[in-house]
């Protein structure tokens, strides 16, 4: 039964991965879509190309996910696997009402939920779970947004924005980039720990097939596309246009890539909702529809519990099939 259920953690894992493409696709292709400097087709198709490198670098999120948020010697992979379908649940229930919440925290809110029903409060790091999930969780957006109204305020005062056409494309593949860097790192952390509770790999060191498989799995997500959701963040939010769409990926671009290599699974959902309220702040408040940004704001505190609720429910019910 052990190798099914590690079969079953993989293709879960990966299937988490794929949901994490098309459901956070909006973050990477939203802008250049409502600015119009490319088709909906080629944005996506770019994304795609740029998540698959970003995914193939390796940054301490993998690591986090892996050892960082529980204790791995407690891990089992009856407590993965509810994390990642915990994960998924709360990634198509989002997706289906168009909301942009969070594959990352959706993912860390399964691992929570499952880890308390598996052993308890002592089984997750809380510590971690505070100064790399729930700070960063906070202050990413928010140091998006002020970073991103800044930059916005500075180029405001460029003559010639033409130029913002072709230097927007540049910051859209870093946003797709760093998508790829930060957010299939933790697909790879889940099914590396599921590996590990297998006593499949001796150590928390990521295979080489799994991280060309998430790559692989992020970039077909992404070119599937996550339409619904791609309305709320390129139209509902603020009017974009070219240096708008610059401004606010490449605000986001330096947080998420920040974020990657201390190891800190932030959302890039959040990132850049919070940036292009920034940018469209610049503006002036007017210029900003604040019931979708109430919205994302609701999605961004609900995600880390629901997801955790969903993972314990699925947990518990795993633990009556076997009993």
């Amino acid at each position: 039964m052990g190798l099914e259920i590690v079969v079953l953690i993989v293709i879960l894992g990966l299937l988490f991965d794929y949901t994490n493409g098309f459901h956070d696709a909006a973050n990477v292709v939203a802008t250049p879509i409502a600015t119009k400097i490319v088709t909906p087709l080629v944005a996506i198709i770019l994304a795609s190309i740029f998540n698959f490198i970003g995914a193939t670098q390796i940054s301490g999120v993998a690591q986090t996910i892996t050892t960082g948020l529980v204790q791995a010697h407690d891990a089992t992979q009856s407590m993965v696997l509810a994390a990642v379908v915990g994960a998924i649940f709360w990634n198509f229930l989002t997706w289906y009402f168009g909301i942009p919440s969070s594959s990352s925290y959706a993912l860390v809110g399964g691992l929570i939920g499952a880890a308390l029903v598996q052993g308890g409060a002592e089984t997750v790091i809380w510590k971690n779970i505070v100064f790399k999930v729930i700070i960063p969780m906070v202050f990413s957006p928010i140091v998006g947004f002020f970073l991103a109204y800044l930059v916005m305020r500075l180029l405001l005062k460029t003559k010639d924005k033409r130029i913002f056409r072709y230097l927007q494309m540049i910051s859209a593949g870093f946003l797709a980039l760093s998508h790829g860097l930060n957010d299939a790192q933790k697909s790879m952390g889940i099914i590396t720990l599921g590996l590990l509770a297998a006593g499949m790999i001796p150590t928390p060191h990521i295979p080489l097939w799994v991280i060309g498989s998430c790559a692989v799995m992020m970039a077909l997500g992404t070119a599937t596309g996550g339409f619904r959701i791609i309305k709320t963040m390129a139209f509902e939010i603020t009017e974009l246009k070219p240096i708008q769409g610059f401004a606010a990926e490449a605000s986001a671009s330096v947080v998420i890539l920040l974020a990657s290599f201390l190891g800190m699974p932030i959302s890039s959902t959040h990132m850049i909702a919070g940036s292009i309220t920034g940018v469209g702040s610049a503006r002036g408040a007017k210029a900003v529809q604040w019931s979708t940004a109430k919205k994302l704001v609701w999605a961004w505190v609900l995600t880390l519990p629901g997801a955790a609720l969903a993972s314990a429910s699925v947990f518990k019910i795993f633990l009556n099939i076997l009993s």
